[in-house]
């Protein structure tokens, strides 16, 4: 893994974090239940594509 992919892999995990807790607090206090599927959805893109960063 070069140093930009490193790097990359690094905010992914960062913003994964983030998003986890987000949905997380959206499944306590369902305000808005597209919110929640959004946040799903981002979760998923950005596992996809650690998943790719890592194998390669």
């Amino acid at each position: 893994m070069d140093k930009r992919t490193k790097k990359r892999v690094q905010v992914l995990n960062e913003k994964l974090q983030k998003l986890r807790q987000l949905a997380a607090n959206a499944r306590k206090q369902p305000d808005d239940a597209g919110e929640l599927a959004r946040l799903e959805r981002e979760i998923e893109t950005i596992e996809a594509e650690l998943k790719t960063l890592r194998e390669s």
